[in-house]
C-alpha cells in the first residue's frame, strides 16, 4: 500500500514538473531556415519565441542532418533552445519533447548552423 501511495506520489511529481518545465506553445508554427550549411538544415519557429525575467529567450527549433549518399535519410531532431542573447550562448531545455534538465550553456563555436539560430532569434521581435 505504501509502495503504490508513493508510486503515484513521483508519477504525479513528474508529471507536475514535466508539465511546468515545458513552455506551452499554441498555435501554427512559423519555421525559419537559417542558411544551410554540410552539416544540413536548421530552422527555428518565430512565432515562439519567448523572453523571460532573466532575459534569456527561448525557441522551438528543428535540425535536419545532411544526406549521406548511400544511406537512408536520417531523422531529425526538435529542440526547446534557451539564448543568452548577451553572451550567445545556448543550451538545449528539450530534445524531441524529453527534458534536458541539467543541460549546460555551451558556446556556438563553429557550427554555422547555431551561430545562425541565436543571431536570428535574438534579432527577432517577441512573439505576442
Amino acid at each position: 500500500m505504501i509502495s503504490r501511495l508513493l508510486a503515484v506520489l513521483l508519477a504525479a511529481l513528474v508529471l507536475v514538473l514535466g508539465v511546468g518545465a515545458s513552455p506551452a506553445w499554441a498555435g501554427p508554427v512559423e519555421w525559419v531556415e537559417v542558411p544551410a550549411t554540410d552539416a544540413g538544415q536548421q530552422w527555428w519557429d518565430s512565432g515562439s519565441v519567448r523572453e523571460n525575467r532573466e532575459g534569456l529567450r527561448t525557441v522551438l527549433s528543428r535540425f535536419t542532418p545532411a544526406a549521406v549518399e548511400g544511406e537512408a535519410p536520417r531523422n531529425g531532431e526538435l529542440f526547446v533552445m534557451q539564448i543568452d542573447c548577451a553572451q550567445k550562448l545556448y543550451r538545449d531545455q528539450q530534445v524531441n519533447g524529453i527534458p534536458r534538465f541539467r543541460a549546460q550553456w555551451q558556446a556556438a563555436g563553429s557550427d554555422e548552423l547555431i551561430v545562425s539560430v541565436i543571431g536570428a532569434v535574438c534579432d527577432a521581435p517577441l512573439a505576442s
